[in-house]
């Protein structure tokens, strides 16, 4: 086998993570024919085929499975040539992906982007929204080059770096504003409404509850913090959001917002990425821009 391409490859996995030709070809930017054909000519090149194909979705074969797991570990690994060169600059430029999770990126992304813009005009940012395991999933493989989440993840192949904490907010009915702010352990019996699984910060909720997963569910598990605080100002229930997104959550909604007693339930934000990225180095300088730019993020929100 000679003609085995990078970019075939690419296809592969593509096709792997999607499940589906035509929504393969629409990540991978180009005609569902031409990618079809791609594989085709990789299968006849390898003279075992790759995926089942059934009238609704692709399967990988047993062959298929650990072909995907090799190529992504080779296409990885010939991206982070291209980093080598890259590593070699004072400051980093050209594409930098980065993941960040739903519960900072609508709230945090905008400061994040105009910051590094004005510190780094080269750089060009491709940004992934997702959940926590994803985001691990994507960085181990190499699809992303960094990640901003809450910490700690514990992963002993990643570097943490800590940029700053913020506390949580109890979000409630208007006409509950004058009312005593609950203990955890009270709000654990009040109709919390929660982000659907997935989310770490419905954990950190329901740890600030003591309640670990097993609070009885009454209500609604949310997509989103926005759904949520909308479905507080109906006078469903309560809610917890970082305060990061007090501004841009709650200004469309008739809730009253407070701030818990001590101990206050909290987060650490921080930035992660893989320790043999050849950019590491210039990732901990971003770092030091992205940490200065939620820090003054927090000291305008509190002026307001």
């Amino acid at each position: 086998m000679t003609n085995l391409t990078l970019k075939q490859l690419r296809y592969v996995d593509a096709l792997a993570r999607h499940g589906h030709f035509g929504r393969a070809a629409a990540a991978s930017a180009i005609s569902q024919p031409a990618l079809s054909m791609q594989i085709k000519e990789l299968e006849d090149s390898l003279g075992m085929a790759l995926f089942e194909r059934g009238a609704r979705e692709v399967r990988l074969t047993t062959f298929g499975e650990e072909f995907v797991g090799r190529g992504r570990e080779i296409v990885r690994l010939t991206d982070e040539l291209g980093d080598l060169a890259r590593a070699s600059r004072d400051q980093l430029v050209g594409r930098l992906r980065v993941g960040v999770i739903p519960t900072i990126a609508p709230y945090f992304l905008p400061t994040i982007i105009e910051t590094l813009a004005q510190t780094h005009d080269g750089l060009d940012i491709h940004v992934r929204e997702t959940v926590t395991p994803r985001l691990i999933q994507e960085l181990a493989e190499g699809r992303l080059d960094t990640a901003i989440l809450a910490l700690p993840i514990s992963e002993p192949s990643l570097t943490e770096i800590a940029l700053f904490s913020e506390d949580f907010l109890l979000v409630r009915p208007y006409k509950d504003a004058e009312m005593p702010v609950p203990s955890g352990e009270t709000l654990c019996e009040m109709r919390l409404l929660l982000l659907e699984e997935g989310h770490c910060f419905r954990d950190q909720a329901l740890s600030f509850c003591n309640a670990g997963t097993n609070l009885p569910r009454e209500g609604l598990d949310g997509s989103s913090l926005s759904t949520l605080v909308q479905m507080v100002g109906a006078g469903i229930g309560v809610t917890l959001i970082p305060e990061m997104a007090r501004e841009v959550e709650t200004r469309s909604a008739r809730v009253a917002v407070s701030e818990f007693g001590s101990p206050r339930p909290s987060r650490t934000i921080g930035m992660v990425w893989r320790k043999t990225s050849p950019i590491g180095t210039q990732l901990a300088r971003i770092s030091d821009v992205v940490r200065s730019a939620g820090l003054a993020l927090r000291e305008r929100q509190a002026a307001m």
